[in-house]
């Protein structure tokens, strides 16, 4: 961010406490890191809507065959796994760093220390709102039928956002004291991704894997979202249970971490 841009920002931020200019400073750092990630990008913003598309053919390609007669509509089955998932470790992964990369903001300006990681986790769901033209754009090539069931999708986005927000948070007060996190958590998220079922069906897998993934946070929303879009079902009680239990203890667990350590923070930064 420039010298400019961070003026504009603390200026704004300094002059009140109140959740109007949060709100603005949230959309500020939102709009700069869209601009940033594209900035060299001939298509932009475009990239959003056609790398979840391109992916899936690529996906599909491989795929589709292998577990054509266990998996109905198998593009939007890992679709629906695929935005979800980098929803996820999109605002995980760019909150991780949050602190120390707006170390001059945190000194200069008065906000809220959370504002940074809700800056970043609002940026990921405006990112997935982007590739969500591509998922309704294939439910529409495969025909799917609308059911009253698909509002429970929107359900399932508060919880993730939820449980990205918590362990957002949690994480970036992690990396200013063991910047060994970074590493650590990509590995965490190369696993978690591969026990998310998102382009294999858990049936294929022994029984003690398909328990494994029963306890996988992001299997249960991947599970949830699912059911209710593809199956037009409403989810099975315990699916509703994990999915708060998870989005509940994480949140819960992240924001007070951050907040008994938050002011720690400027020493180690």
């Amino acid at each position: 961010m420039s010298n400019m841009d961070n003026t504009e920002v603390i200026e704004q931020a300094n002059q009140g406490n109140s959740r109007k200019q949060y709100w603005y400073v949230i959309r500020e750092l939102t709009g700069r890191e869209i601009k940033r990630k594209y900035a060299r990008s001939y298509l932009g913003i475009i990239w959003s809507v056609l790398n979840p598309l391109l992916t899936m053919i690529v996906l599909s390609a491989v795929f589709s065959t292998m577990f054509k007669k266990s998996i109905d509509n198998y593009p939007v089955y890992y679709l629906t796994g695929w935005i979800i998932w980098r929803l996820f470790s999109e605002a995980t992964k760019t909150s991780l760093t949050v602190l120390v990369d707006n170390k001059n903001l945190l000194v200069k300006t008065k906000i809220p220390r959370i504002v940074f990681v809700l800056s970043r986790c609002y940026t990921a769901l405006v990112n997935f709102a982007l590739s969500c033209i591509a998922y309704v754009f294939i439910i529409a090539v495969f025909q799917l039928t609308p059911d009253v069931t698909w509002l429970l999708f929107f359900v399932d986005m508060v919880f993730i956002m939820l449980l990205s927000i918590g362990l957002g948070a949690l994480l970036s007060i992690l990396y200013v004291f063991f910047a060994d996190i970074n590493h650590l958590y990509t590995v965490l998220l190369t696993m978690l991704m591969y026990l998310s079922a998102i382009f294999y069906p858990i049936q294929s897998l022994p029984g003690w894997m398909q328990s494994v993934l029963g306890v996988n946070p992001i299997f249960v929303f991947i599970d949830f979202a699912r059911t209710a879009i593809m199956e037009c079902q409403v989810p099975e009680p315990i699916i509703w249970i994990k999915m708060i239990v998870w989005s509940g203890v994480i949140f819960a667990i992240g924001i007070t971490v951050f907040r008994r350590r938050q002011n720690d923070v400027m020493i180690h930064i």
